[in-house]
């Protein structure tokens, strides 16, 4: 990408969202293009991948709140770009806005500028030969189904300098950065490739979530089944069913671990942390509400609340 590419960029446009659209809205915006542009849907048409190049790159920067902070304080000078100093070979230019912003990159996470030669010798058809230099790291994001990040998934990206395929490690949690070798910007005069930074958003799952290489679910009981206890079967995430035993008197809140049913990442296998939740029924039968009256008598010497009591007063 040269100097005026820099200045050129418009992520907002690109997303057809304003420059105070909320996160959510940014998100939205990109869910609904990738999917209308995506190579898959649209086998030959070169528009259509050139744009989804361009939406990709777009919610990439839009999408971290610290480079977004930066693409508007450059924009707000008048230019389009996002960069900062920390590139090989990089000097004078780069400085100056490394200092505006701090200096030093954001983990890793921004485009390295282009030394002040290079931007005067784009400008005005000039500048002296240099050296082999690595090419620039380049941000983008993807979001994924919560059983592609459990389960490891190759996505498919559209970046600038073209579609890109990258394979997501099993376990990958939301937020998370992943570092791709190689697969940034091309090198100057033979120098290496730059990095992808990949920024992973994961969707939420109805049943599932992740802790590290565990996987958690909530586990619904009846009353009676947490005051007697009670053998209940318990999903997983490979679509069979284990059977867990729930002591008698559990409450809602308690974890009971299936060892070796969680997720398997490179790090090894993890458990299924089943969290249970007791139900109240929200409808009672006359006989029911004599039973459970009858119950609360029996059991009225008991104060669940005696220990919170106890607690606050000390």
């Amino acid at each position: 990408m040269t100097s005026q590419d820099w200045f050129s960029k418009d992520f907002y446009a690109a997303l057809g969202v304003s420059k105070d659209a909320s996160a959510e809205e940014i998100k939205k915006a990109y869910r609904k293009l990738a999917k209308e542009l995506h190579p898959d849907r649209n086998p030959g048409d070169a528009n259509a991948e050139k744009r989804f190049k361009d939406v990709g790159e777009a919610y990439g920067v839009l999408s971290d709140a610290e480079q977004r902070k930066q693409y508007d304080a450059i924009r707000a000078m008048g230019g389009g770009a996002r960069f900062q100093a920390g590139g090989p070979g990089g000097g004078g230019y780069e400085d100056v806005f490394s200092g505006m912003f701090g200096g030093g990159t954001t983990g890793g996470q921004q485009y390295r500028a282009q030394g002040f030669e290079d931007i005067l010798g784009n400008l005005f058809g000039g500048g002296a030969r240099r050296g082999p230099q690595q090419g620039s790291d380049v941000a983008a994001a993807t979001e994924v189904t919560f059983r592609q990040a459990a389960e490891g998934a190759t996505v498919r990206l559209g970046m600038a300098t073209g579609t890109v395929s990258a394979r997501l490690p099993a376990g990958v949690q939301d937020g998370q950065r992943i570092r791709l070798r190689g697969k940034g910007r091309p090198g100057v005069n033979g120098g290496p490739a730059g990095d992808l930074l990949l920024t992973v958003h994961v969707a939420k799952h109805p049943v599932f979530s992740m802790d590290g290489a565990h996987l958690k679910v909530r586990v619904p009981v009846s009353f009676d089944e947490a005051v007697l206890g009670a053998v209940v079967e318990v999903p997983t995430l490979d679509g069979d069913k284990v059977k867990v035993k729930v002591p008698a008197g559990t409450s809602s809140g308690k974890v009971l671990r299936v060892k070796g049913r969680g997720l398997t990442t490179k790090d090894g296998r993890g458990d299924l942390l089943a969290s249970i939740e007791v139900a109240v029924p929200t409808k009672l039968s006359k006989a029911a509400k004599e039973a459970l009256q009858a119950f609360a008598l029996e059991t009225a010497s008991d104060e669940p609340r005696a220990t919170l009591y106890r607690d606050a007063s000390s």
